[in-house]
């Protein structure tokens, strides 16, 4: 009888942090995880990326600020949270009992806030990682994002770098013309890994009305729709920087996660799925393992970046 030799999932993101398996939740997408927890074995999943923190509570745009669009989805939430000292009171005690990594998603709209957040969160030994929003507008610069100017980019990573010891992971926008120039201006500053895509902006109209659907007119759009953009994006860093990337934009399915995977994502992030099917993630770290198994891989670092092109 044929014995299954179960196969190696665990994927290293930084020097320090080493996930049990490459499937993370996307910010935003997943609460601060206690939200999900009655659906999902939390300790089953890479790491939980809990919702986008600032400095302090914010209430977000007004509504409706949701759409569903082909394909996808139009959200214009406007980074509602409920700021950092909450967090640590209140949720992060829940998440600490589980054998899964945290990694504190956080944006600042000036550089001290960004600073001041990272020196925080040094102190915080149950978060695993910061993942830096650099989608965020630089209210000193003209509301001109961090994300798309390489120099703020570089600025903004750099002042992170050093007021914190955490792995760093950059969240990037793709909403910029050279997507590589970015990942190599951050990873210069510091970055310890790279995870992409965050939203491509876009809109929605009413046809009756003749309004914008979202009060706040444009919106971030996710899901399906955006994925052959993602994947193209994920495949040219990850050809381009020496440091880890991590996937993200549409994956709905194991396949989808395979994709980027192959491309050269070390890992990957589920975001819209998680609205469909609160199992997905659970789903899809079974799927990769069947994967593995049915195609004697023994280990998953073999099947990333192995893309014959």
């Amino acid at each position: 009888m044929k014995q299954t030799i179960e196969p190696k999932l665990d994927v290293t993101i930084a020097s320090d942090l080493t996930l049990k398996n490459p499937v993370m939740t996307a910010s935003g997408t997943f609460g601060y995880g206690q939200e999900f927890a009655p659906f999902v074995d939390l300790n089953q999943l890479g790491a939980i990326v809990v919702k986008g923190l600032s400095l302090e509570p914010n209430p977000g745009n007004p509504p409706p600020r949701i759409v569903e669009t082909p394909c996808g989805m139009l959200n214009a939430i406007g980074l509602e949270n409920i700021g950092l000292n909450a967090f640590v009171e209140k949720k992060l005690p829940f998440l600490s009992q589980f054998d899964t990594p945290v990694i504190a998603n956080i944006y600042g709209k000036t550089f001290d806030e960004y600073a001041l957040l990272a020196e925080r969160m040094t102190h915080l030994d149950n978060v695993a990682a910061l993942e830096v929003n650099i989608s965020c507008p630089n209210v000193k610069a003209g509301g001109v994002a961090f994300g798309t100017d390489p120099d703020l980019a570089y600025s903004v990573i750099h002042t992170i770098r050093k007021n914190t010891i955490k792995p760093l992971i950059v969240k990037l926008s793709p909403n910029v013309t050279d997507i590589v120039h970015i990942a190599r201006t951050v990873t210069d500053a510091g970055a310890d890994a790279i995870s992409l895509i965050n939203t491509l902006t876009g809109m929605a109209i009413d046809i009756k009305t003749r309004k914008p659907v979202l009060a706040n007119t444009i919106g971030g759009l996710s899901g399906p729709a955006i994925k052959p953009v993602a994947l193209r994006m994920v495949y040219q860093v990850a050809q381009s920087v020496s440091i880890p990337v991590i996937g993200i934009g549409g994956i709905m399915t194991t396949s989808d996660a395979l994709e980027f995977l192959i491309a050269g994502a070390c890992a990957i992030q589920v975001g819209t799925a998680n609205f469909i099917d609160t199992r997905v993630t659970m789903d899809i770290v079974e799927g990769i393992r069947n994967y593995l198994i049915e195609n004697n891989i023994n280990d998953i670092s073999q099947l990333i970046g192995s893309i014959n092109d």
